[in-house]
């Protein structure tokens, strides 16, 4: 019976068949019975106002001294749970459940789903509790649902219904053993908490690791209910998403996917887009098909019934006298969807925000998203995924001109559908907890947002007061130009009531940090966000040490601020502390993995940590967030010469030449050529040598677009042995390169009045004869040695000419004693080049 109640309770609705089976075994629960038929017809309120649960919540109306809020309903479901004798255990068990359920779905329906429903507590709660409370009992329920920190939205409708929740599903569950399946609720609470929580939350967290590791328990259970399968890793996606756990939640979508038996694929297909297009032109669609032998619900398996599209919100039409409302396809029969079932719809939607947290906000991922959402909206079925589906679509054309005017009027009647009463709740609730549905509160902001945008600030001013978001209020009068009005509605608030949260936006607004530490004190030193703002006004004023200890003091609190973990790493930096830098950057990164900037920051840690390997792995993983970013790349470039990464180094170089024209690196050439002449081991104990196809590859694309520079050429020239090896042809090559690198070094000036430069570039002329020596005597052709041989003379005698001109003591009529040497090699050269270009003439004729 509990486990067949559980899964009824949690699929919300009982099949024809299950109905008569069901009366017939809740009427011998006598606790329960009525509790759990009260929520599986929708009539949440009666389970709640029920004698059995006043009873529960009440008791002899007395209560401990200084008691609280959330241990009074600790103690009151704990004695109502031990009470009873083991034969009722299972039924109080069940009762309390149907009790927790029903206050979750209340609480979902007060500021998701709607209509609005008005809970009084002092009809629930014996007096004595509410005298024996210092501050006001909606002041102790907040204060209870903050966590880590981190405060709750004011305007939270009934949040008395969710400290229920949370007492029975964290702090009693120990004591419902005879459940399998509470830690799934447990999941969904967790779900709405984090929503109404100023940040993420680290209690949370640990708390849906841990329901998450004991619902994948019942695998025996799963095999039967497919669809609460999908929802439970639908519901996964969604929390992993909302704690930046990508992949775990790439790995609930693939196997929701895989259990709905859907192939999803964005594609291509004629179509047109306009009203006066005349050809069919490729347009992006998504393209939904069942796998063969998936026939869909299968018959002996529960399906949501379809919500009449007249309950629903209205879609609306574009209007709009170009663009088509949808697109008309070439051929519609070929991409037509199947009929698809509540879990399936849900699948579609959370494939699509999946795709949109790990993407980057781009015109083409707009498209993309844009297909998911025209595909989901061409079935209206439940209200929740129709509702979300719609929120998400205007977000993405609030932006084009042609469809501002629509994304305003849907937003605004998504805002006005809370409020209608056709619509039921049990039918707006159907597969809520799989969607992710916007709060009231958020469809409001984003409406204000909307008319932010169109120009209408005093509009927007007047929905976020009326909302209590007092930041965006003021970003409004800073706009507005007024200034001074936004600390005044600041204090006025603050008159009435002093909230910590309206401190630190005093303090924001005017720049002072006593105004954080007066809500800090306020918050009886709990507030995250206020010890987070005053570090940042510390950062500001750079101001470091301080920024780091209160940055650090606001972390003990909360464990979850991806920005204050990253700010922290920053302000480390700063203050040369780079092992504090290293472990905020890696913090940052285990919090979103796709920070390209904080893998970056982390590998510039571990550079100046002298951990060259660390830094190598994390600009790997810096570049595959952004294979764009050059200065990832340099950075990458110089660790992998550094660690002797060279096949890397040299993937590197030729990115980098991508992404930059006249990007040129002389040093790490250098190293590469040694390391291959030299034939040195790399970092993976293999011969560098068995890279000089690939290096030569790299210096002929370097040597092309920096043709000028002397040392590029040389480099190349050592690349091909020098003059020293046993091919003739690259020896030719050699000679080809020095005598490039000689005219672009003569060519550059700048060297001739300087003793010491002139002696370098004499010490290279004179190999660079050496090496025409050695190549002419292994010529054929005595036309081609002539030619060789007299192109290398004029160089060398121009050089002769040059040191003469420039470095000869007038007095003694002798040359500069650092370059005497030189010059004697150089008429050494000069001469034997002569004669041999003699000898050859002589055997040409």
């Amino acid at each position: 019976m509990p486990l067949d109640a559980e899964i009824r309770v949690l699929r919300g609705f009982l099949t024809a068949s299950e109905a008569a089976e069901w009366k017939q075994s809740i009427s011998n629960t006598a606790e329960a019975g009525p509790l759990l038929e009260s929520l599986m017809e929708g009539d949440f309120e009666a389970v709640l106002l029920s004698h059995q649960v006043l009873d529960l919540l009440t008791g002899d109306g007395s209560c401990n001294k200084e008691e609280d809020i959330e241990a009074f309903l600790e103690r009151r479901v704990l004695l109502y749970l031990t009470g009873g004798t083991n034969n009722d255990q299972t039924n109080r068990e069940l009762a309390v459940m149907a009790l927790a359920v029903s206050c979750l779905h209340l609480f979902a329906q007060s500021n998701w789903t709607g209509p609005p429903v008005s809970i009084h507590i002092s009809d629930l709660l014996p007096p004595a509790l509410f005298s024996s409370q210092s501050q006001t009992l909606v002041e102790a329920i907040h204060s209870s649902l903050l966590l880590d920190g981190e405060s709750v939205y004011s305007l939270v409708a009934n949040p008395f219904l969710l400290l229920l929740v949370k007492v029975i599903l964290t702090k009693c569950s120990s004591k419902m053993d005879s459940l399998q399946l509470l830690p799934f609720w447990t999941l969904r609470y967790i779900n709405l908490h984090q929503q109404i929580l100023e940040a993420c939350s680290q209690q949370l967290l640990d708390l849906a690791h841990s329901c998450m590791d004991k619902v994948l328990k019942c695998q025996s259970l799963w095999l039967e209910q497919r669809n609460l399968a999908i929802q439970f890793h639908l519901e996964c996606v969604y929390t992993s998403l909302t704690y930046y756990e990508y992949q775990p939640a790439k790995e609930h979508i693939k196997r929701a996917q895989e259990l709905s038996g859907l192939n999803i694929n964005v594609t291509g297909a004629l179509g047109k887009r306009t009203r006066f297009q005349q050809k069919y032109l490729a347009q992006l669609i998504l393209e939904v098909k069942r796998k063969q032998g998936q026939a869909g619900q299968t018959d002996n398996e529960a399906s949501l019934t379809p919500t009449p599209p007249t309950s629903l919100p209205k879609d609306y039409s574009l209007g709009d006298d170009t663009l088509l409302d949808k697109i008309n396809l070439a051929e519609p029969d070929q991409y037509e969807l199947p009929d698809l079932s509540a879990e399936e719809q849900a699948v579609i939607l959370g494939v699509c925000t999946d795709f949109q947290k790990n993407n980057p906000v781009h015109k083409l991922t707009a498209e993309e998203l844009l297909a998911f959402t025209s595909c989901i909206l061409s079935q209206p079925k439940f209200w929740a995924i129709e509702v979300t589906a719609l929120c998400l679509r205007t977000k993405l054309e609030k932006g084009s001109s042609r469809c501002v005017e629509r994304a305003m009027m849907q937003t605004q009647a998504i805002a006005d559908h809370f409020e209608d009463k056709n619509c039921l709740v049990t039918e707006r609730l159907k597969i809520f907890y799989c969607c992710q549905a916007p709060p009231r509160w958020a469809v409001q902001k984003q409406l204000a947002s909307l008319l932010t945008d169109l120009g209408c600030t005093s509009s927007a001013l007047l929905i976020y007061e009326k909302l209590e978001l007092w930041e965006d209020a003021v970003v409004c009068y800073e706009r507005l130009g007024q200034h001074g009005k936004a600390e005044e509605i600041v204090r006025r608030e603050l008159e009435k009531k002093e909230m910590p949260s309206l401190y630190c936006l005093l303090g924001d607004i005017l720049r002072d940090h006593q105004y954080y530490d007066r809500a800090w004190e306020l918050s009886g030193q709990r507030s995250a966000r206020a010890m987070r703002s005053k570090a940042l006004l510390h950062l500001h004023n750079k101001e470091f040490q301080q920024c780091v200890d209160c940055f650090e003091q606001s972390l003990k609190i909360n464990t979850m601020q991806l920005g204050v973990w990253f700010s922290l790493g920053c302000a480390y930096f700063a203050l040369e502390g780079y092992e504090g830098a290293a472990r905020a950057f890696h913090r940052c990164v285990g919090l979103e993995p796709d920070n390209a900037e904080a893998w970056s920051n982390l590998s510039t840690a571990y550079i100046r940590l002298h951990k060259k390997t660390k830094a190598f792995r994390t600009l790997q993983e810096a570049l595959k967030c952004n294979y764009e970013h050059w200065q990832i790349w340099e950075n990458y470039i110089a660790v992998c010469t550094d660690i002797g990464d060279f096949a890397e180094a040299i993937k590197a170089y030729h990115r980098l030449m991508d992404l930059r024209e006249n990007y040129k690196d002389i040093q790490i050439l250098q190293i590469l050529v040694r390391a291959v002449v030299e034939n040195l081991t790399d970092s993976h104990g293999e011969q560098a040598e068995t890279l000089r196809p690939k290096l030569k590859e790299l210096l002929g694309r370097v040597s092309s677009r920096h043709s000028s520079d002397s040392e590029i050429w040389r480099q190349y020239a050592l690349l091909y042995g020098d003059g020293h090896s046993s091919s003739p042809e690259d020896n030719e090559k050699t000679l080809q390169f020095l005598s490039k690198a000689h005219r672009c070094q003569v060519q550059a000036g700048g060297w001739e009045k300087e003793p010491t430069l002139f002696k370098e570039v004499i010490k290279r002329a004179v190999t660079m004869g050496e090496v025409t020596i050695s190549c002419s005597k292994k010529k054929s052709n005595p036309t081609e040695a002539l030619q060789m041989l007299s192109s290398t003379r004029l160089s060398l005698r121009s050089l002769a000419t040059k040191a003469k001109q420039m470095h000869t003591d007038m007095a003694t009529g002798q040359i500069h004693t650092e370059l005497q040497d030189g010059v004697t090699a150089l008429k050494q050269l000069i001469t034997e080049l002569q004669e041999m270009s003699g000898r050859l003439r002589d055997q040409s004729q």
